[in-house]
């Protein structure tokens, strides 16, 4: 990769808005919440704020059911209050990241019940409007939230297509019209002076217009739809005609959320001329993806886990940078998924941080992150808002797991434990609201909260400062944004560790996630001591002495 771009070196934050903080007591947080932690965000480091959804919508899928895509949800507040956000984040040299969801909208949304009005006519090509089989669906696709892909339309004989929930019709992306009015749409919130977009679920835009069934894979007797997704070709022509449309013009910050990628696809996403600036990398959460469900998910192990990272770094580094995460909002806390339950302590969240942060590519931070936010504690299902969940603990009971065998898989792995309120004090509602949050708070606020760690200058928080702040210093950021991803001491069993080097610079990152201590010979003479989350300073000799859960950065540049 030989061209720079103004995003190379920056340092992301994603906010889940209706979690982050309320500001008028209703229970859900808004944009003026947000507006008012810029300057906290701005002190943390973060270059480029992404929004999860905040448009028009129904909230069955959290926001990821879009009923007009020009409008503020009134719940977040309005067109002035992002107006204001966007100014002042520009006051601070910010950057606003919008999520574009447009593989779906919601079946509020007016085109699709101009579809409903005339299954026929015009906006009917705007969806997947097909005729059944013998009495049947037109094919046995199972949806990513469970049961069939395929909702009947009232009075007619005719389906339309929902990979996500029935409430989420898919948008036909072979219709040239469609396409333009979401380039409209695109351009409009660029010429606004949005930067850029997180573009969901994008992959799943290439339908195979026959829609064959597939060997079923679960006893409901249907197939997963990605089985559909995965045998077509072509949706590079989709993604480089939207690109051409819009993010091109605008020299537009973008960043896929892209899974069943076709093997050697890489390139054509990130390369020097890919579709996107970027996309996740989520090799390492799909570690614990289980065949049918969560209720047959692996554990991740440090081995599995060390090395599919390794792995990933090498083959990434050939073709552009992917972005890093540890969490998102469709994931569980990473302390909670990624370190054993002995590290699951500031010590072990810092090293965590540090390992994902000083990787190759552009750091994601997740809302609460940056304060080791866990796992919650959930009770009963009932606790529990997300869709997927839900019907994880329907398809696990379905399987012959015992209620509280499907409660402790949805407690480990549902996206709610990501949704939690933020946890800014140790007040009521941990400072979220000063009503009734629309999910539960963590039980654990009163330990874990940005107030009690602003006061401690060992806590999670300020490492993580002094972390992205060593990311982004004149000295080091060369090297730690572009220098290469080289892999060290993999012969170890708990370490993992690796070099960012260029020709000037060598820099180590190496952890112990080991319960025993690890005792390691320098291959290079440290010359000083960039980070210890153990406070060191004093410079190793040719010895290196970790403890359980202690990770350092070396500068061992000759």
């Amino acid at each position: 990769m030989n061209m720079t771009k103004w995003w190379h070196d920056k340092v992301a934050y994603q906010i889940y808005p209706k979690s982050f903080l309320d500001t008028n007591g209703d229970g859900i947080g808004d944009l003026q919440g947000v507006i008012s932690k810029l300057d906290y965000l701005k002190m943390l480091g973060i270059d480029m704020i992404w929004l999860s959804p905040v448009y028009q919508s129904p909230f069955v899928d959290e926001g990821y059911d879009i009923s007009d895509y020009y409008a503020i949800a009134e719940e977040f507040g309005s067109m002035a209050d992002f107006d204001e956000l966007l100014a002042e984040a520009k006051k601070r040299n910010m950057h606003i990241i919008m999520d574009l969801v447009i593989n779906h909208c919601s079946d509020r949304h007016e085109w699709f019940q101009k579809a409903l009005t005339d299954p026929y006519g015009e906006y009917a090509d705007y969806f997947y409007f097909r005729k059944g089989r013998n009495g049947n669906p037109p094919s046995n696709y199972r949806s990513y939230f469970g049961g069939s892909c395929w909702e009947p339309i009232p009075g007619t004989d005719l389906y339309y297509l929902h990979m996500f929930a029935k409430e989420q019709p898919d948008l036909n992306w072979e219709n040239p019209k469609l396409r333009q009015k979401l380039y409209d749409m695109i351009n409009w919130w660029l010429d606004k002076g949005v930067t850029g977009f997180r573009i969901d679920a994008i992959i799943n835009i290439k339908k195979n217009l026959d829609f064959p069934d597939f060997e079923p894979d679960g006893p409901d007797g249907l197939s997963s739809c990605w089985k559909m997704v995965e045998s077509v070709d072509g949706v590079g022509e989709f993604l480089d005609d939207l690109k051409r449309n819009t993010f091109d013009k605008y020299d537009a910050f973008t960043v896929g959320e892209v899974f069943n990628m076709k093997e050697g696809a890489l390139s054509d996403f990130i390369g020097e001329n890919g579709y996107f600036s970027t996309i996740f990398d989520f090799s390492a959460h799909c570690l614990s993806d289980g065949e049918h469900g969560w209720y047959d998910a692996p554990s991740v192990d440090f081995q599995t886990w060390r090395n599919t990272i390794i792995r990933s770094q090498l083959e990434i580094q050939e073709c552009g940078m992917e972005a890093t995460i540890i969490e998102n909002h469709d994931e569980p806390r990473g302390v909670s998924r990624f370190l054993p339950e002995y590290a699951q302590t500031p010590a072990g969240t810092k090293m965590l941080g540090t390992v994902n942060i000083l990787l190759r590519g552009i750091p994601f931070i997740y809302q609460g992150q940056e304060i080791g936010m866990q796992n919650a504690s959930w009770d009963n299902i009932e606790e529990f808002d997300d869709i997927s969940t839900k019907d994880q603990y329907r398809m696990a009971i379905e399987a012959g797991l015992t209620h509280e065998q499907a409660m402790e898989i949805c407690c480990r792995m549902s996206r709610d434990n990501a949704r939690t309120p933020v946890q800014w004090n140790d007040q009521p509602y941990a400072g979220f609201t000063t009503g009734t949050p629309w999910l539960k708070v963590n039980s654990n606020y009163k330990e874990i909260n940005v107030a009690c760690q602003e006061q401690d200058p060992d806590s999670v928080l300020h490492y993580y400062r002094r972390l992205i702040a060593l990311r982004k210093s004149p000295e080091y950021k060369g090297v730690l944004t572009y220098g290469r991803f080289v892999p060290a001491y993999e012969n170890t069993d708990f370490v993992i560790a690796y070099y960012r080097q260029d020709s000037k610079q060598r820099v180590l990152i190496i952890a112990n996630f080991g319960v025993e201590p690890a005792e390691l010979a320098l291959e290079y003479p440290a010359r000083r001591i960039l980070l210890s989350n153990q406070g060191l300073t004093e410079t190793p000799g040719q010895v290196l002495h970790l403890q359980s859960c202690e990770v350092m950065v070396l500068d061992c540049s000759d």
